[in-house]
């Protein structure tokens, strides 16, 4: 049995992949923001959760929290984050922009260097994050939101050479999801939507076959495929 971290876990695809891993008999640690939530998903199954309120920008009791819960555990074999801030902002509105930034940059560096030096010490783990294939490209609609998952895509690049370069055993999965059928999701025309369970079911195959970098659904590798080959000239006019 292992013991494994969902930051994020109170909703969304971080809900279903929590309630994936439970199927497979390992301990969960369901972590976020929304105590009340948490609790609602710790009722399904007591056994295999273990709830924990975290809010991965506050970075001094986020720091607590953590070293708590790794005491009461012992060790920990994988964390997944799950947390982010996402949504339309042509407007640009300054906050929001910000916002956004100090989630899913400012508070995904301190949660991927926390575990990172902890699997360090702990001479191997598994940290595995919900990117984005937003990360790939800008965009006028949204330009924080994938902006910052452009950041992430880019540090987990780099800690994957790292932890090849010192010959570590931590394992780094980058998770890059299409459109997926969640509050964030604020349009829902979209197309090859998919829901939380079927993303979070591809989402855990990948993490068990410790993949560098998985696209959830598989189909959005042929979308990538195509946004990376747009020459500029004519994606800065889309």
């Amino acid at each position: 049995m292992k013991n494994v971290v969902v930051i994020g876990a109170s909703s969304g695809i971080g809900k279903e992949l929590a309630r994936q891993i439970k199927e497979d008999n390992h301990k969960v640690v369901i972590a976020g923001r929304r105590m009340a939530l948490l609790n609602n998903l710790y009722a399904e199954c007591p056994n295999s959760y273990l709830p924990l309120e975290i809010d991965i920008t506050s970075i001094e009791q986020a720091k607590l929290q953590l070293e708590n819960i790794s005491q009461k555990l012992g060790k920990i074999d994988i964390v997944v984050l799950c947390s982010g801030l996402g949504g339309d902002n042509e407007q640009l509105n300054t906050e929001r922009e910000i916002e956004i930034a100090k989630t899913n940059v400012i508070g995904f560096t301190f949660i991927v260097n926390w575990f990172y030096h902890f699997f360090e010490k702990q001479t191997y783990g598994h940290i595995a994050v919900i990117t984005s294939i937003a990360g790939l490209r800008g965009n006028r609609v949204a330009p924080s939101y994938f902006a910052s998952k452009a950041f992430q895509i880019n540090y987990l690049e780099g800690l994957k050479q790292k932890s090849y370069k010192t010959n570590n055993d931590i394992i780094i999965t980058d998770i890059r999801p299409g459109f997926v059928q969640t509050d964030m999701l604020e349009r829902k025309d979209l197309p090859w939507t998919a829901e939380p369970t079927k993303a979070a079911q591809q989402i855990w195959i990948s993490i068990k076959k410790r993949r560098k970098t998985a696209y959830i659904t598989k189909r959005w590798r042929l979308i990538a495929t195509i946004l990376k080959g747009i020459p500029s000239a004519i994606y800065s006019r889309l």
